[in-house]
């Protein structure tokens, strides 16, 4: 090995470690912050990528599409704005994990941003996480899926399409 490779080699670890001593400060700091609300800007714009791509096929088309997102979005701050703590710092670490570029590169493999991110690359994520062997990919994705889907369903202009009179009244 040369003199200036290793050298590179060394400032590109220190850089490495560097990085990786962050990335715990910033999950605490996520999730602190879930922990007092729903999700944060940047959690929101992990859900508004992934929600289209989890609903296909039940969103409405055109401008209405949007909305619902929209819509899906606020529901599932809603949610976790609503749950135990534990369960908050958890979700928080799991938004954290995709919004950080190393980490959606490496565990989600989503090379660019979310609002970038083609609808191919996003359902290749989910589907890998879906099917992974690793338990806690699997919770990851069952997390993501249950919170969409629960906060989607939960909206009156999802219903007619299902032929669902809404609840009952009382």
């Amino acid at each position: 090995m040369r003199r200036r490779t290793f050298l590179k080699a060394g400032v590109a670890g220190t850089v490495l470690l560097a990085g990786a001593a962050r990335i715990p400060a910033a999950a605490a700091r996520a999730a602190d912050s879930m922990a007092a609300r729903g999700l944060s800007s940047a959690d929101r714009v992990v859900v508004a990528a992934i929600a289209p791509v989890m609903l296909a096929g039940a969103l409405p088309a055109g401008e209405a599409k949007a909305k619902a997102v929209a819509s899906v979005v606020d529901g599932v701050s809603q949610a976790v704005a609503g749950m135990p703590p534990a369960t908050r710092r958890e979700l928080g670490e799991l938004f954290m994990l995709l919004d950080l570029a190393p980490t959606r590169r490496l565990v989600a493999g989503v090379s660019r941003p979310w609002p970038e991110a083609s609808v191919g690359e996003i359902a290749a994520f989910l589907q890998a996480w879906r099917m992974s062997r690793l338990a806690l990919l699997q919770s990851g994705y069952h997390a993501l899926h249950d919170l969409i889907v629960a906060a989607w369903y939960a909206q009156p202009e999802s219903w007619p399409p299902l032929a669902y009179p809404g609840p009952p009244e009382v």
